[in-house]
């Protein structure tokens, strides 16, 4: 492997130069790429994986692409966060273009977390929507529930009632996701939150089946609620009744 480093350090491992051999070039330069995780040279890291996912799409193979940035993701998880991110996007965006949105399920799942260790909740929720869109297009119902309970979560964990209530809103707009326990445990949880009712958070967010179903990043979060001062809240979608107008009964 370190010969191999060393050539592509050297650019004597050109992808140009080995158009021929495209698939063996990336994964010499992916193999480049875990070296350089250990050698801490992390821009270099970052060049390796990206560079393989550009021959492996040349070559006309977006999963081994996707995997590509994925794996460079991890490798820089903990040194370049902001980077890590970016990759594990554009790796769920190949397959996503692709049609092939179940084979990022577990790369969503990572985003999502490396996000929740960055306690960039907003964030986190925005991916998990974009998960359950995912999920929807691959008919994967179970995923896209979850995926939905799992976002009005992270807001409430966050403490921010408002758009987990705009959340739970948009969400019940889809059939399955309106039908499912999911919602039934999200209304019931933003319910003991709009009552200011501690316990009665505390006790579905402990005891209810469906969270305990859920990814354990999301478990975790759950087993904190309620965050913060808990006051009344108003549903979102609750309006001030207007003075009958008996003029206007149409």
């Amino acid at each position: 492997m370190g010969h191999c480093y060393s050539f592509v350090r050297a650019g004597r491992l050109n992808p140009l130069q080995n158009s021929t051999r495209p698939w063996q070039a990336a994964k010499h330069l992916e193999s480049a790429g875990a070296l350089a995780k250990e050698l801490e040279n992390w821009n270099e890291v970052a060049d390796f994986y990206k560079r393989a996912c550009e021959l492996y799409t040349e070559c006309g193979k977006p999963q081994p692409a996707s995997d590509a940035l994925a794996r460079g993701a991890r490798a820089l998880e903990d040194a370049v966060p902001d980077e890590a991110v970016r990759m594990y996007i554009d790796s769920c965006g190949i397959l996503e273009d692709e049609g092939k949105e179940q084979m990022a399920f577990d790369t969503y799942r990572a985003v999502t977390s490396l996000y929740l260790k960055l306690e960039r909740f907003s964030d986190a929720a925005t991916i998990l929507l974009r998960w359950g869109l995912a999920a929807d297009k691959c008919k994967a119902i179970n995923s896209q529930c979850k995926a939905y309970l799992s976002a009005i979560i992270v807001y409430l964990y966050a403490h921010d009632i408002k758009q987990a209530e705009q959340c739970y809103n948009d969400c019940s707009q889809i059939d399955a996701f309106f039908n499912s326990e999911q919602n039934y445990c999200a209304e019931k949880l933003l319910q003991a939150h709009r009552e200011a009712d501690v316990e009665e958070t505390k006790h579905i967010a402990q005891s209810n089946s469906t969270i305990s179903n859920l990814d354990h990043m999301i478990v975790r979060l759950a087993r904190k609620l309620p965050t913060g001062d808990l006051n009344a809240v108003p549903s979102s979608s609750a309006t001030e009744e207007e003075p009958l107008n008996e003029n206007d009964l149409t």
